[in-house]
């Protein structure tokens, strides 16, 4: 279990990395689910708890280490959350777009195809939240 202190600092990561309405759609919908809300509990407490409130990176530079991560190993579900944080920390379409596409010689076509579909779809979403909201 949590201190209340690492979870209160996750949950205010979280949502600030996401959005606090994307976060909260999550927590409505998928994290829902009772076994979800101990992996939302877990992920809150220790990846946006303890590592993104860490020292020495800024969060930008996190964001793109995970959109690198995701892509490299095929997490496609996960990359179109860290895309959503890396466009909330200021990384452009471009740039992520680019920064996918340099590694199309480093892990291979097929994982990046599907990582651009993926940001393709998630930018398309994010522009029509813009519009809307």
């Amino acid at each position: 279990m949590a201190d209340d202190d690492l979870r209160a600092k996750g949950t205010a990561m979280r949502s600030r990395l996401m959005g606090e309405d994307y976060a909260a759609q999550l927590n409505a919908t998928l994290y829902a689910d009772p076994i979800m809300v101990k992996f939302r509990e877990l992920a809150t407490d220790i990846a946006f708890g303890a590592v993104w409130t860490r020292a020495g990176l800024d969060l930008k530079t996190r964001a793109l280490i995970c959109v690198i991560s995701d892509t490299s190993t095929g997490r496609y579900p996960e990359l179109a959350v860290h895309l959503r944080m890396a466009r909330n920390n200021g990384w452009s379409e471009e740039e992520l777009t680019e920064a996918i596409l340099h590694l199309s010689v480093y892990v291979g076509l097929p994982f990046v195809r599907e990582a651009l579909i993926v940001a393709s779809e998630t930018f398309a979403a994010l522009r029509k939240e813009a519009a809307t909201g």
